[in-house]
C-alpha cells in the first residue's frame, strides 16, 4: 500500500497569537465595557432630558 503522509509538512505552532475577537469574549472585559456603557448612557440621558 502507499505511504499518502506527508513528512515535509511543518507542524502548526503550538502558541498562536490570539487576536482581538478572543480578547473581547472574555467576561470581565465584558462587564468592564457594559459598565462604561451604562455609564456613558445615563450621563447622555441626563443631559438631553434633565438639564
Amino acid at each position: 500500500m502507499l505511504d499518502t503522509t506527508r513528512q515535509s509538512d511543518p507542524a502548526p505552532p503550538q502558541d498562536e497569537p490570539r487576536g482581538c475577537l478572543f480578547a473581547l469574549s472574555q467576561p470581565p472585559l465584558m462587564i468592564f465595557l457594559a459598565v462604561i456603557g451604562c455609564l456613558l448612557l445615563m450621563a447622555s440621558l441626563h443631559d438631553l432630558l434633565l438639564l
